[in-house]
C-alpha cells in the first residue's frame, strides 16, 4: 500500500532505497538540531531548550507534510542564512524576537499569496534553461564549500580570506569517510553516503574524538517559552517593510533555487522541462514558514541537503517521511544524534556538490548572452555564501545583457519582475542611508 501511494514502482525505487535515502538526508542535516537553537538563542535571548524541541518538531512535521502531500524527496527546516538574518534583526535593536517572529509570519503569508496567485510558478518558468543549470552548479559549489569548511580543510584567513587548514585527526577521519563514499560509489553501492558517515563516526569513536553523552534520552521538550509568542501587529509598522521584503525575497529565491536543483536531480520534470507538482511544493514551502513562525522559529524553507538523499536514490515522498520521522524521533534522542560529528557528515556535502556539477555541460558557454549570467550565478552563489544573492546578480545581468543586445522582446514579463525585485533586494538596505544623507543636504 505504501509503495502504491508513493508510486515507488513508477519511480523505479523501493522502500529500502527510500529508507536509506531518508536516513542519509537526516544525518546530513541533523546539525540543524543544535545549530539553529545556538544561533537564535545567542543573539535573541530566546530559550535554547525550547528552540531545540521546536526545531525538531517544525523540521519533522513540515518534511512529512511535504512527503505526503507533494510526494517529493524534499526536506524542510529553518534556513541557516535566514536564522542569522533573524538574529541580526533582533541583536541590532530594530525589533524584539516576538516582533521578528511576526515579520517571519507576514513574509510567509506574502509568500503564500504569491504562490496561490501563480506568480511564483511564473517566476520559475521564466528562468531560462541555461540559468536553471547554472543554479544547480552554483549550489553544488556552494555546498561543497560548506562541506570543506565543516570538515576543516578550508579555514578563515585574514589576508587571503580563506586558505587550506592544517591536517588534523578529525580532518583525516572525515577524509576516510569521503574515501569510503567514493569507493562505494564506484562499486555502485546504494547508501554510499550513509555508510561513509557511519564509518567516520565509528572511527572517531575508536580514536576517542567523540564522547558518549551522559544521558541518551532528552528531558526538555517544553516549547511554551517561544511557541505562539509572535507579535504580528508590531511587525506591521512601515519601518519594518524593508526587513519583511528581505525575508520574503531570500526565502523565495533560496527555496526556488533549491527546489529547481533538487527536483531536476530527482527526475521530477516533464518532457517540457517543467517541474511536476511545483505549485504544491511552493505552497507547502510557504505554509512551512507560517508554521515555523507560529511555533517560534525563523523562516522554514526547502533544504539543499535533500540532494544527499536524492543522490542515494530517493525519488518519492517516502524519503521525506522517513527524514521527518527521524527528526521527530530525535526529540527523544537529541544527545545521541549529537555524537555524529560535523566532520563525519561534511564529506556527504562534498560528494553531493560533485554530483551536481554534471549540469555544467548543459550550459552553452559559446553564447555570451547565456554564458555570462550563468557564470555570475555559479560564482556568486558560492563566493557570496548566499543562494539568493547569487541569483539576484545573475538575473540582473541576464536582463541587462538582453536589453543592451536589442533583444528585450525575448525577456518574459515575469523575468522583468524578477530583475526589479533583485535590484530592490540588493539595494534596499542602502535606501535608509541615502535618505538620511539627503536630509543632511537639505
Amino acid at each position: 500500500m505504501v509503495g502504491k501511494y508513493f508510486g515507488l514502482r513508477e519511480k523505479q525505487t523501493s522502500v529500502r532505497i527510500e529508507f536509506v535515502a531518508g536516513l542519509t538526508t537526516f544525518l546530513t542535516m541533523a546539525y540543524v538540531i543544535s545549530a539553529n537553537p545556538n544561533i537564535l538563542s545567542d543573539k535573541t535571548g530566546m530559550s535554547k531548550e525550547a528552540l531545540i524541541a521546536v526545531t525538531c518538531i517544525v523540521t519533522g512535521a513540515t518534511t512529512i507534510i511535504t512527503g505526503i502531500l507533494a510526494n517529493a524527496p524534499i526536506a524542510m527546516a529553518p534556513g541557516m542564512g535566514l536564522n542569522t538574518f533573524f538574529a541580526v534583526l533582533v541583536a541590532s535593536g530594530k525589533m524584539d524576537w516576538q516582533t521578528a517572529l511576526g515579520a517571519v509570519f507576514i513574509s510567509g503569508v506574502l509568500f503564500l499569496i504569491l504562490t496561490v496567485s501563480g506568480f511564483r510558478k511564473r517566476i520559475v518558468e521564466a528562468i531560462p534553461a541555461s540559468l536553471v543549470c547554472a543554479i544547480a552548479v552554483g549550489i553544488g559549489l556552494f555546498i561543497t564549500f560548506v562541506g570543506l569548511k565543516s570538515l576543516g580543510i578550508i579555514v578563515k584567513d585574514e589576508i587571503t580570506f580563506v586558505s587550506a587548514g592544517a591536517l588534523t585527526v578529525p580532518i583525516l577521519i572525515g577524509l576516510f569517510g569521503l574515501l569510503v563514499m567514493i569507493y562505494l560509489e564506484i562499486r555502485k553501492v546504494t547508501g554510499s553516503l550513509l555508510f561513509g558517515i557511519v564509518a567516520s563516526t565509528i572511527l572517531a569513536a575508536v580514536c576517542n574524538k567523540i564522547e558518549l553523552p551522559g544521558q541518551f534520552i532528552s528531558s526538555h521538550l517544553d516549547i511554551s517559552a517561544v511557541a505562539f509568542k509572535l507579535d504580528i501587529l508590531s511587525a506591521l509598522k512601515w519601518g519594518f517593510l524593508g526587513s519583511i521584503f528581505t525575508l520574503t525575497f531570500i526565502d523565495m529565491f533560496d527555496s526556488v533555487g533549491t527546489l529547481m536543483a533538487c527536483c531536476h536531480q530527482a527526475d521530477m520534470v516533464d518532457d517540457k522541462g517543467k517541474i511536476r507538482g511545483l505549485d504544491r511544493l511552493l505552497s507547502i514551502d510557504a505554509v512551512a514558514t507560517v508554521i515555523g513562525a507560529l511555533l517560534g522559529t525563523s523562516t522554514t524553507t526547502a533544504y539543499i541537503e535533500s540532494a544527499a538523499g536524492i543522490e542515494q536514490g530517493g525519488r518519492s515522498g517516502l524519503t521525506s517521511v522517513v527524514t521527518g520521522l527521524f527528526f521527530l524521533l530525535a526529540l527523544l534522542f537529541v544527545p545521541l544524534v549529537a555524537i555524529v560529528p560535523l566532520y563525519a557528515t561534511a564529506p556527504a556535502l562534498i560528494m553531493v556538490g560533485l554530483f551536481m556539477m554534471k549540469e555544467v555541460k548543459k550550459i552553452d558557454f559559446t553564447n555570451m548572452q547565456e554564458a555570462f549570467p550563468a557564470f555570475i550565478i555559479i560564482v556568486m552563489i558560492a563566493l557570496s555564501y548566499s543562494i539568493s544573492t547569487g541569483l539576484a546578480f545573475g538575473f540582473i545581468s541576464f536582463t541587462l545583457i538582453k536589453l543592451v543586445s536589442g533583444e528585450a522582446k525575448e525577456i518574459k514579463p515575469a523575468m522583468w519582475a524578477i530583475a526589479i525585485f533583485s535590484v530592490l533586494f540588493l539595494t534596499l538596505e542602502q535606501f535608509g542611508g541615502a535618505i538620511e544623507y539627503l536630509r543632511t543636504l537639505i
